[in-house]
């Protein structure tokens, strides 16, 4: 069976967590923080994990859990 191919662009946005769950960061902190309260800013700060629907088919283009 050939080697099967990491999704690049995934693997940069997301962990596999040691539990097999997968952690990505929040979005909407990169510009236009002006307008955004700085709860709203250091809340995002935190990571999150997936839900599993959405973890299934991201493990799927991490084959070797990068």
């Amino acid at each position: 069976m050939p080697k099967l191919k990491t999704h690049k662009g995934t693997k940069a946005r997301v962990k596999i967590t040691g539990r097999g769950k997968v952690k990505a960061m929040k979005s909407g902190k990169r510009h236009l923080n002006y307008k955004k309260s700085g709860r709203r800013i250091r809340l995002g700060r935190n990571a999150l994990i997936i839900a599993e629907p959405d973890a299934k088919r991201i493990r799927m283009l991490l084959p070797y859990g990068s």
